[in-house]
């Protein structure tokens, strides 16, 4: 052994070669500072060894997931001179793997992302296995690569696939590696011990000779081989297609961009000085640090899930009581991600709509190449469709997913406690009706939870978990645990009208309804609010998307459980639209219409019907600023997530910022509503509550925060 550290070994193997081992005395290998340090010092070992070639392997089933981002975040809080100068370190590191003496060879298994994928781009050769992920995720948290990844990447595989793996984001299979050229060698196997044969036989013939790794590592060194009217071609439409995709709310892909054409003539050394320097500005955003704060976040949230259900085994027999569209959704999540399902409704139809629901969107991922014919078959063959109850016996869990009426959802939990095995579990998949309300007709309670699913269920990721007064600890673990096993992540809640997210969501709606009947224009609105503000959709749009009868069946629950914050308007548009029978894109008229496309998607335009409505009960069109719509909606969202976590409703405010982006769609790039509140500070807030003050109720913010006022405070953790 050349060499021994905490996390990476230096061997010596036949021959005058060596490898360099990564087998970090963690879970996983990544770079931290300790890692990153003896990278170094393994490195300079080796060249002082006179070896005649190195292998770099992981004895871990993984490469190197990436960077410690909990550990750099402190150095993007540096001043910039010192940033700078632990990045141009960092870098060199890199660069003295790439120009060492001899040909160097990465045996890649697993995950390579981040800081593991720019060391692989650093070696002359890359030998992968099928289970390799290659990628270069780092515009997902508001930077781009800064150890040479826009350098290296663009030349080895050229500038149009290195900005389109930069700027997406996304990760590669080995078979997409091999295809764009990111690797030389795929080995259909998932044996290290054939990966490491095969990655030591590529550096024996380079260290004879019979390879000329110096060939192949010299374009990396050199600008890239582009003419002038290929550089304008690819870098015009490359910015073209960024824009249009991340928009400027996101700066980090067009900063790769740009970073790239401006190395692109120059050599490795000066493109690196580039890289650094637009890498460093980004690490200076708000987007970069909101981004940051969603990683921390969601990591947060996952390792509390598995906290919660770390002595619970998820469920293997999940029962689903209804079974419309919901119902079949989740039925479907179950079974594909391989729990067994007994679909039970009281209706044949609704059955076969469950049925047709799951096997559409099973027969979408054979579509995508996700799933075989077979595994669609099998998968689908676990849904068990019954209108017998008798078939429930053989649950550990039951969700309760009929219609949203208090009434008729304590009839069918109470009936259905009534057959079921003692130590089943039963969860209702309610958006509002109060869990502990539900539990009363119950003989066990304590065996009752709530589980609000999000629509559609198979794309949002949020599952609110919602423990009623007289819920057990390992009831909420179970069903924590079940969530998981579904792939969804589970943020427990306590029980309240509209638990967390339509709580929160409710004062947003108000305060639109407030503003169209102070004479804004809702078109107006959801284009500042998309455009400006980030969200995905505009309050009009999404309530044409929730359905406005379902929406004003949650609003009139809110009302009776926050008259004061909460009360009905006087002038109720969702009321009159209902009147009308327009309920939004199930009947293609809402406050917009609703005509399908070739593809057979809705598509909205523009509709009168609304304006005319305000006209008619005297309503005159007012100005409003961008500012103003964006204050006058979000303060009252704001406020309310304020109170739910003053009130414990939520467990933290990290937890309340995950479940308003995966629940809402909040803007990622704005970090979540207290990330936000950060963002504005709170004196601004208490500032903006003030001038707003006679608009009532909704925007009066509680008093534990007014109180603060004058005061360095924040909510989050990170």
């Amino acid at each position: 052994m050349i060499y021994s550290g905490q996390n990476i070994k230096l061997n010596q193997l036949d021959n005058q070669l060596a490898e360099l081992v990564l087998d970090s005395a963690s879970s996983v290998n990544k770079f931290d500072q300790t890692t990153l340090a003896e990278f170094e010092t393994a490195l300079v070992q080796a060249q002082q060894a006179n070896v005649k070639g190195l292998l770099i392997r992981s004895e871990k089933p993984a490469f190197i997931v990436g960077a410690d981002i909990t550990e750099f975040l402190g150095k993007f809080k540096l001043p910039i001179e010192e940033l700078g100068k632990w990045l141009k370190h960092a870098t060199d590191i890199f660069d003295l793997l790439e120009d060492l003496p001899f040909p160097t060879v990465s045996a890649i298994n697993g995950y390579a992302l981040g800081g593991g994928c720019e060391a692989i781009l650093a070696t002359d050769y890359r030998i992968a296995d099928n289970t390799a992920r290659i990628g270069l995720p780092e515009v997902k948290l508001g930077i781009m690569p800064g150890f040479g990844g826009t350098v290296r990447m663009s030349r080895l595989i050229g500038a149009d696939n290195a900005m389109k793996v930069i700027t997406t984001g996304q990760e590669q299979n080995a078979k997409q590696c091999l295809d764009l050229g990111i690797v030389d060698a795929v080995i259909d196997t998932q044996d290290k011990t054939e990966l490491h044969q095969a990655a030591l036989e590529c550096l024996q013939k380079a260290a004879s000779g019979e390879f000329n790794w110096q060939a192949k590592r010299a374009p990396k060194l050199t600008a890239l081989k582009l003419s002038a009217t290929e550089r304008a071609m690819s870098f015009n439409l490359a910015k073209a297609m960024v824009f249009q995709q991340a928009g400027k709310h996101y700066p980090a892909p067009m900063m790769a961009v740009n970073t790239i054409e401006a190395g692109a003539e120059l050599s490795r050394s000066e493109a690196m000085l580039i890289e650094n320097k637009n890498f460093i500005k980004l690490t200076q955003t708000p987007q970069a640090r909101a981004l940051v704060g969603v990683f921390l976040a969601d990591q947060q949230i996952k390792s509390r899930a598995k906290q919660l259900s770390k002595n619970v085994e998820p469920p293997a027999q999940a029962g689903i009581l209804g079974a419309g569209i919901m119902g079949g959704g989740i039925a479907y999540q179950s079974a594909y991600k391989g729990i067994g399902v007994y679909l039970k409704d009281i209706n044949q139809a609704a059955l076969d709509l469950g049925i047709t629901t799951a096997a559409q969107l099973l027969h979408k991922q054979v579509e995508r190449g996700k799933l075989t014919p077979e595994a669609m078959l099998s998968t689908l063959t676990s849904i068990k469709p019954s209108l017998e109850d008798n078939v429930l016996k053989q649950t550990d869990i039951i969700v309760e997913a009929v219609v949203e009426r208090a009434d008729i959802k304590q009839q069918v939990l109470q009936q259905t406690e009534a057959v079921i095995n003692d130590d089943c579990i039963l969860a209702s998949n309610t958006s509002t009706i109060s869990i502990t309300e539900l539990a009363k007709s119950l003989k066990r309670p304590e065996q009752f939870c709530g589980m609000h699913f999000f629509n559609p269920v198979h794309r949002m990721p949020l599952v609110e978990v919602i423990r009623g007064q007289q819920t057990s600890e390992q009831t909420i673990a179970k069903v924590v645990a079940y969530a998981s096993k579904m792939g969804k992540s589970a943020i427990v809640v306590n029980d309240c009208p509209g638990f967390f997210v339509n709580r929160v969501l409710f004062p947003y709606l108000a305060a639109f309804n407030q503003l169209l009947t102070d004479g804004a224009d809702f078109i107006q609105v959801d284009k500042v609010m998309e455009k400006q503000f980030g969200w995905p959709m505009g309050p009009a749009y999404l309530l044409d998307v929730i359905g406005l009868d379902t929406a004003l069946h949650a609003q009139k629950v809110m009302a009776q459980g926050f008259p004061q914050r909460m009360p009905l308007p006087e002038l109720n548009l969702l009321e009159k639209l209902n009147q009308a029978n327009r309920l939004g894109q199930k009947t293609k008229q809402g406050f917009y219409q609703y005509q399908k496309d070739k593809k057979g998607k809705l598509q909205k335009q523009t509709d009168e019907f609304v304006h005319q409505l305000l006209a008619d009960h005297q309503i005159k069109p007012q100005s409003f600023s961008d500012e103003d719509i964006i204050n006058r909606l979000m303060l009252p969202m704001l406020n309310e997530t304020l109170r739910c976590y003053h009130e414990g409703i939520v467990e933290n405010a990290e937890a309340a910022d995950m479940a308003l982006i995966y629940g809402l769609g909040f803007p990622p790039f704005r970090g979540g509503a207290f990330r936000y509140i950060e963002n504005i500070g709170l004196d601004n807030l208490i500032k903006q509550a003030e001038q707003l003050a006679d608009l009532g109720a909704l925007y009066q913010l509680p008093d534990e925060v007014t109180q603060k006022a004058g005061q360095n405070f924040t909510y989050l953790a990170n």
